[in-house]
């Protein structure tokens, strides 16, 4: 696309964020020597501010020679002139430091970058550590760690005033076991004895002056100095990012400009995206004569072009979505900056659905499956659930074993290979999971009707059948195609009051309906027997070696008519969930070892790469100064010092809940491949749940690489022909499945912030005990213990007479004093160190979803001890 008016600007109307040139009057990012030195022939042309691409032939060559790395850019969200990728051999991340260092690429992008000469590396004291994560979603848990299902419900038709969203996993494992991740902790570095705070970049958060003044080190300290490799971009491979944006319109700075009456600024919510040029034909009428009317006006602008010689964009508006900080505007924009497909399904692919309603199953189908439907077979999910992927079954057999069954909803027999459908569920990849809402992968029909195992209608599955020992031991393995009618669809809270009534009869008006043909007392003993053999399975999975990272999770309460959050919870992780995750899990890996026997070049499956090394030292080192002794040799020794070190007080477990969001950190993220193109089997290992084969079969229904996996299976099982996919293919499909699972995963956790910030303001301030998890020299951070999320405080936003930063051995403290109330009284003085206990109170600041933390003054009584939705 060509923009001749574009390229005549030849000033700026300010510098991006990272950017430090100084702008002269002639060229943009030229400075004031430039103006003397150009000669006629240069007249009118600008200096490029950032360096041209390399040729894809050079890029090629230098990623065969290992000259050049490729990976994925990650851009710290607090402070976005700074960047990394991956280091190839799994060291401390490379640093990509500045916007022109970045070179136009955007978060998520897959890049290619040169490293720069080892004088111009950046020097990293041996206690701190740089990898900065965007929230978990940087520096993942792998979901094998966390509950069943995405607890979803649909905004209309709820039967109640409130509905409670008890929690928006987006696994039936236990992988993303993580918590929200307001104003996270920007890496390992921060928790560092002696690293001082550079300063947070948002503007809505108050920044000390002087918070670059370097604290005085221990000559040891300085001595030991390590450098962190530093690099630069010089070529995108894959614009992952969506190029789209929300944010505010505002006008150019210079009104004297030419720029001034041919583009207005775009100025993005998201700091790593750049601010943009948007033509002002493509403005609101009258946006020039009223600005000010847009001010809280949010809009989504997309990236069209981006000049090598220009400091910011080139883009389109897209769409006006509404006021900034109203939930439905803001979950949009979140949907399209994370290029979420939340479209409704075309004709062409609704036409795959079966098109004569009420469906049946046909009668020669029903005769290639073994027929399941007289055995006691129900689901367990939360109770707003409505696309129900898994069934169990549990039967005593004579000789004291049990069978037991997983049956899977056969989402594959509805979505033909090649179909219109096939392809725009392989597109979104999954469902995505909100709050208040969920944006499927599969048209409702499917999703909620013909796939859902709803109760006592005849469902089409994919079931797994042990034959069990009470301890668990698989003595028989049966795979197959099925036709199951669940009895009864119970909730977790049901479950859960039938294992912590093991000799009680439930009333029947306590549960759900359940058919004729089974009894509540057959349903309650399957769901004992369930759990107690779940018992031995979990107990034996940690004797081997497993890890688990459970991270604080909320849960809201929504007014039905406003949608508005009323409330929220921590929510509970129980054995029910317990109960169902161990069976997954069984499935899953029984499932894998099956395709990858059968197909050993072309097998989905799921690896989880153990921990970064370099932070994982690191915060070994940290906790040790901390008197901490951790052992993280392998997953089950992080595990162990996790559970062992503490005790079940109240302190004991919100240090517990401290240390695993730090040591979830250098986690990496799980990812789905195709096994013809890893050569070491060694990397095919599931790190967390340390077992060699794992893969994806329980949720085909909202995940796509499950949809592949039953696809392997029936191939596998003689059902259909052997899969015509060349591994590189298929690996392009896991690439895929990554990518718009990690989207997804984001999008959730924005969701959950920015009803939490709603929350905030609407019923705030909402006040809670926190524990302090890294110290600076002038701000700490918190776990917020009541809602799980972090946020840094700010020892200049404090009623403070004066605050003092020193260390005690190796340990970082803040002495704090307090103005009296009374002048009379003395000052009080408050000691901050990493493990303290202290009071916050969350309040909303003016800035649309902006909330801060502040410490209470100790000694203060609590104003309320009501939760908010109360």
């Amino acid at each position: 696309m060509n923009h001749p008016d574009y390229k005549l600007n030849l000033r700026s109307p300010g510098t991006p964020r990272g950017v430090s040139s100084v702008v002269g009057p002639n060229a943009v990012g030229a400075s004031p020597g430039d103006k003397k030195s150009k000669n006629k022939s240069m007249r009118g042309k600008k200096k490029s501010i950032f360096e041209t691409y390399m040729s894809k032939e050079d890029v090629s060559e230098g990623l065969k020679r290992g000259t050049l790395i490729q990976g994925v850019l990650r851009i710290n969200p607090k402070k976005f002139h700074e960047a990394f990728i991956p280091s190839p051999d799994g060291d401390r991340d490379i640093f990509i430091d500045g916007v022109v260092a970045r070179n136009r690429a955007l978060n998520g992008d897959l890049v290619v970058v040169k490293l720069l000469p080892e004088d111009q590396w950046k020097a990293v004291k041996p206690e701190s550590n740089d990898k900065e994560t965007e929230a978990t979603y940087e520096a993942d848990i792998p979901e094998e760690g966390c509950g069943h299902h995405p607890l979803q419900q649909s905004p209309k038709g709820w039967s109640g005033p409130d509905v409670i969203i008890e929690a928006q996993f987006d696994d039936s494992d236990s992988e993303d076991r993580h918590g929200n991740t307001s104003g996270l902790v920007d890496g390992v570095k921060k928790l560092s004895i002696s690293t001082p705070d550079k300063g947070k970049e948002d503007s809505s958060t108050p920044v000390m002056k002087d918070e670059n003044t370097p604290i005085p080190q221990d000559t040891r300290a300085l001595s030991e100095k390590s450098l962190q490799k530093s690099a630069k971009v010089v070529y995108i491979l894959e614009k992952k990012h969506s190029r789209a944006a929300t944010g505010i319109l505002k006008l150019l700075a210079d009104k004297n400009s030419d720029l001034f009456k041919k583009y207005a600024l775009f100025s993005p919510s998201d700091h790593r995206v750049p601010r943009i040029y948007v033509p002002l034909k493509d403005c609101p009428q009258d946006f020039m004569t009223r600005p000010k009317d847009f001010a809280n006006t949010l809009f989504i602008c997309r990236i069209i072009d981006w000049k090598e010689d220009c400091n910011f964009a080139l883009g389109q508006l897209a769409k006006s979505l509404g006021q900034a900080g109203e939930i439905e505007p803001e979950t949009e924009g979140i949907l399209t900056e994370y290029g979420v497909d939340f479209s409704d399904f075309s004709s062409e692919v609704l036409e795959c659905l079966p098109q004569s309603l009420p469906w049946t199953i046909p009668p020669d189908e029903v005769g290639k499956r073994r027929d399941l439907r007289k055995d006691c077979i129900f689901t367990i999910d939360p109770s707003t659930a409505r696309d129900l992927d898994d069934a169990l079954s549990c039967r005593r057999l004579t000789d004291g074993t049990f069978e037991v069954g997983v049956h899977i909803a056969d989402v594959s027999y509805f979505v033909p290979e090649g179909s219109s459908l096939d392809k725009v569920a392989a597109e979104r990849a999954t469902s995505v999971y909100l709050v208040q809402k969920v944006v499927p992968m599969l048209p409702r029909l499917l999703c909620e009707e013909l796939c859902s195992l709803n109760p006592m209608t005849d469902k089409l599955t994919f079931s797994v059948i042990w034959k069990l020992t009470p301890e668990g031991k698989i003595l028989e393995e049966w795979f197959g195609r099925t036709i199951i009618r669940s009895c009864t669809k119970l909730s977790y809270d049901h479950a859960q009051s039938m294992i912590e009534n093991p000799t009680e009869k439930i009333p029947e008006e306590e549960l759900p309906p359940i058919s004729p043909e089974h009894s509540v007392e057959e349903v309650h003993q399957a769901v004992l027997n369930l759990h107690s053999i779940a018992k031995q399975l979990r107990r034996q999975r940690f004797v081997d070696g497993a890890l688990r990272l459970d991270q604080l999770k909320l849960a809201f309460t929504l007014d039905h008519e406003t949608g508005l959050p009323q409330g929220c919870h921590i929510y509970e992780y129980r054995d029910s969930n317990k109960l169902v995750e161990e069976f997954m899990l069984l499935a899953n890996m029984a499932v894998a070892h099956k395709i990858f026997r059968t197909f050993p070049e072309q097998a989905l499956l799921r690896r989880h790469p153990p921990p970064q090394t370099k932070m994982l030292s690191d915060l070994v080192e940290f906790c040790d100064q901390m008197g901490l002794p951790m052992d993280v040799s392998s997953a089950g020794a992080l595990n162990k010092s996790l559970t062992k070190t503490f005790g079940d007080d109240k302190y004991s477990l919100a240090r517990k809940e401290v240390l695993t969001n730090m040591y979830s950190r250098p986690m990496q993220m799980a990812l789905y491949f195709c096994s013809g193109m890893l050569q070491d089997q060694e990397q095919f290992r599931h790190y967390a749940l340390n077992v060699p084969l794992y893969t994806h079969f329980t949720s085909p229904i909202r995940r796509f690489a499950d949809v592949i996996v039953h696809r392997l299976l029936a191939a596998a099982l003689g059902y259909s022909e052997q899969p015509d996919v060349e591994p590189d293919t298929l690996q392009k499909q896991a690439d895929h499945c990554n990518d718009r699972r990690m989207a997804s995963k984001r999008v959730q956790e924005l969701s959950i912030g920015l009803f939490f910030a709603v929350l905030v303001k609407e019923s705030g301030p909402l006040e809670s005990e926190a524990m302090v998890m890294g110290v600076l020299n002038q701000a700490f951070d918190v776990l917020v213990l009541r809602f799980g999320v972090q946020k840094r405080i700010y020892c200049n936003a404090l009623a403070l007479r004066s605050y003092s930063f020193q260390k005690v051995g190796k340990k970082p403290e803040l002495t704090l004093v307090w103005e009296p109330d009374d002048l009379e009284e003395e000052p009080t003085q408050q000691v901050i160190t990493i493990f303290s206990l202290v009071d916050v109170v969350l309040q909303a600041e003016a800035t649309a979803l902006k909330y801060s933390a502040i410490l209470k003054r100790p000694g203060l009584e609590k104003a309320s001890d009501e939760e908010p939705e109360d």
